[in-house]
């Protein structure tokens, strides 16, 4: 148990920022967080906080160490409520949101049949591109790929997300092939509009290192879904992720390029607010997504709706 306690303690200062915030959210004195923290380090051999007079960070064992403890608090929370449960049966209304054109692909398409496996179970699904701030607009989970921002949040892996550079077997023949990201600045490169709620740029691996280039072409969108239709139809080279594109480049319709400096794969996550007692229908939810999305088999013949 004091083990656990040290784990929550950490878990709480991390995500809130302070032992001062984490003491107060369980009644207890700065000091006795302090002393939780110093004895869970000891015990590991590591440094998981650099602590200030003005400010609390993550070391890098911090920041891996943490994603791990979320999912074990999570999962104790998980079994507590299973057994309190005692066999009942998941109930009630599951507030859902994701980015649009996955939930399209990969959230919607799932949702009948979670629903057949609780009958008793309503369920609202979001599609918007925005980064929906699930706690104070009241959604119970959200679907999120790529990295995550540092938040309060808990979050559960449910997959790998990799992202290709493709074209189509025809811009290529026309274009030519590029073989180094430097070559993409004499190419036509469909990307985001600089108002999308996206990202860096495309990533690759350089010299050993992952750097961002921000290609440019007479198009861009601030639509992913229209990218990939104008890829698709050999207007350009696209950044895409595996999820969207794979189908298409294991049928030959899209070719992959550059994958020698593919960078490494990011992910797909469940992310909720953090409690103690997380709702059966949510636990469930987040079960059913990971076993789904965790068969290799399901991204071979993923559904979709037509």
């Amino acid at each position: 148990m004091d083990r656990l306690k040290q784990i929550e303690s950490f878990a709480a200062v991390a995500t809130r920022g302070s032992l001062t915030a984490a003491a107060a959210a369980e009644g207890v004195a700065p000091a006795v967080i302090g002393r939780r923290i110093d004895a869970l380090e000891r015990r590991l051999g590591v440094k998981l906080l650099v602590r200030t007079t003005r400010r609390i960070s993550l070391t890098h064992e911090g920041s891996a160490f943490l994603e791990d403890c979320q999912r074990l608090l999570a999962d104790w929370a998980n079994a507590e409520a299973s057994v309190s449960a005692g066999g009942v049966k998941a109930s009630g209304h599951l507030r859902i949101t994701s980015p649009a054109g996955f939930g399209r692909r990969h959230v919607a398409p799932l949702v009948p049949r979670f629903l057949a496996l609780h009958p008793e179970v309503s369920l609202s699904l979001n599609l918007s591109d925005r980064v929906v701030d699930i706690v104070n607009e009241s959604f119970d989970c959200a679907v999120r790929v790529g990295d995550l921002p540092d938040s309060s949040l808990v979050s559960v892996r449910l997959a790998d997300n990799r992202r290709l550079c493709v074209a189509t077997p025809a811009y290529l023949k026309r274009a030519g092939t590029p073989m180094h990201p430097a070559e993409l600045a004499r190419h036509q490169c469909l990307t985001l509009s600089s108002d999308a709620s996206q990202t860096r740029g495309w990533a690759f691996v350089v010299d050993g290192e992952v750097s961002y280039l921000r290609p440019t072409g007479r198009l861009d969108c601030t639509d992913g879904q229209v990218l990939h239709a104008w890829c698709a139809a050999g207007l350009g080279l696209a950044w895409r992720s595996t999820w969207e594109v794979e189908q298409e480049v294991n049928a030959g319709e899209l070719v992959s390029v550059l994958d020698a400096f593919a960078a490494p794969p990011n992910g797909i996550y469940a992310v909720f607010p953090h409690a103690k007692h997380l709702a059966l229908r949510v636990r469930l939810w987040i079960d059913f997504l990971k076993h789904s999305y965790g068969d290799s088999e399901y991204w071979k013949r993923a559904p979709a709706l037509k």
